[in-house]
């Protein structure tokens, strides 16, 4: 998942590149092999399926994006929805989003550095490369985003490229007689149901970046017009792209590919040998690491958004210095991605991935149901169905209940413990300049 930062007007083709180099990051080039291990050729129907349900989601994120003009994304529907405290704590969240998923990303290249140093599977040396590559992107933060455009550009030409490659080349060296291992049963002796619930989870972990492009919609052109359509294409071409691929990597590799480290680098190898191998993963490596770069600008400019914009957060972190990094905001984000890398590898911070993303989906969806009709607020995108779709998103993120652990869930409720009691006994900061009486009279929740 990558947020690209950008300062000029987006019309509908850049909104819809945006997306689809939001959406798609590490999950296509290391997960095809993790959910074949779990489903085996039923892999294939998760990525329509997951497709098509992140869809119902990112449909409301539309309706209301359309209706509430500015940046934020869920923590400002949340908050026109539900007032003050509810958007600080999904807007904790948000930041939070961009820390693990920069970790997830840096997980992500180490992991697939594996494949050509064996010694990274030694988790103190995994632990020192990805501290040394959070180290660097610190500091490439602190020099300023001057050349974010063209890192944003290589990136996406390198994981495009790579895929269309892949697929262009792969559809003719696909044997049917790979497709064999129907449920994964081959593999696996837990029952199917389980095996699908996880399998589900790790494909919609791959979709999860829809969820920041709402934050850019002050930057786009007509973004109440421009932002749905922009959704739904995007969507559906992540989802197309994804299932073409599992479909290439089954058909070239089989059951093989459940084994695989990295999983389009070694179907690659099946189809041109150690040449294709060595552009896949350079591509892949390129990618990954210009994504992690990417969301590590973005990051902090969450929670400096969120202390200058209606003092969601200690003014502290909206500072910036001449360059215009907020340097606080900065140093905490890197702080706590340390603490995510010590946490787990790479399958767990993608798990922790969807539940923060799924904390964020709940409330966006029942303020969708809110502000339906509401008399001060534009009629703007108008769902179809009524009711209808708002009621199946809020399925879908009961059901993905179901892939997150015990231990997940539970640190997921202390975070929320935590940062509500962060909001009610640290906000000295707005009583002492007496800020507490106008902002409660000026963003009054509807």
């Amino acid at each position: 998942m990558a947020h690209r930062t950008t300062t000029k007007q987006l019309n509908f083709l850049s909104v819809f590149l945006l997306g689809v180099d939001g959406i798609i990051g590490s999950g296509i080039f290391l997960m095809p092999s993790r959910i074949y291990a779990k489903l085996g050729d039923l892999s294939m129907v998760l990525m329509p399926l997951a497709g098509i349900s992140v869809l119902m989601i990112a449909l409301c994120f539309a309706n209301l994006a359309s209706k509430i003009p500015g940046d934020g994304g869920a923590w400002l529907y949340t908050y026109t929805a539900f007032g003050r405290f509810a958007g600080f704590e999904i807007g904790i969240y948000t930041w939070l989003l961009g820390i693990i998923t920069m970790a997830t990303e840096i997980s992500a290249f180490v992991t697939s550095l594996r494949s050509v140093f064996p010694s990274l599977n030694d988790h103190r040396n995994y632990l020192l490369v990805a501290l040394g590559i959070l180290a660097v992107l610190t500091c490439l933060n602190l020099i300023g985003t001057n050349f974010m455009d063209w890192v944003d550009n290589i990136s996406t030409i390198a994981k495009v490229g790579v895929l269309v490659l892949f697929v262009a080349m792969g559809l003719f060296f696909i044997h049917p007689a790979n497709f064999s291992n129907v449920t994964g049963s081959l593999a696996n002796e837990s029952p199917l149901f389980g095996r699908f619930n996880q399998g589900f989870g790790m494909v919609f972990y791959m979709f999860t970046g829809f969820s920041f492009l709402p934050i850019a919609a002050s930057k786009m052109k007509n973004p109440e017009k421009t932002l749905p359509k922009a959704l739904i294409s995007v969507l559906l071409t992540s989802a197309t792209l994804y299932l073409i691929v599992q479909f290439a990597a089954i058909g070239v590799s089989g059951p093989r590919l459940a084994g695989e480290n990295v999983p389009v680098a070694a179907s690659f190898f099946r189809i041109a040998g150690t040449i294709g191998y060595d552009l896949a993963l350079a591509g892949m490596l390129i990618s990954i690491l210009g994504v992690a770069l990417s969301v590590s600008f973005s990051t902090p400019t969450i929670a400096s958004s969120l202390a200058s914009e209606h003092q969601l957060l200690p003014r502290m972190l909206g500072h910036q210095n001449k360059r215009g990094v907020p340097v606080a905001s900065l140093l905490i984000s890197c702080a706590v991605c340390a603490l995510m890398l010590f946490a787990g590898n790479y399958l767990f911070l993608a798990s922790c991935i969807v539940f923060t993303s799924f904390v964020q989906y709940v409330p966006t969806i029942v303020a969708t149901i809110k502000l339906r009709n509401h008399s001060k607020l534009p009629q703007g995108f108008k769902l179809p169905g009524g009711l209808t779709i708002p009621v199946i998103a809020l399925m879908v993120t009961a059901y993905l209940i179901l892939s997150f652990s015990l231990e997940l869930i539970i640190a997921g409720v202390i975070v929320l413990i935590l940062s509500g009691v962060w909001y009610f006994y640290d906000d000295r900061d707005r009583q002492a300049n007496g800020l507490e009486r106008d902002i409660a009279e000026k963003d009054q929740p509807f």
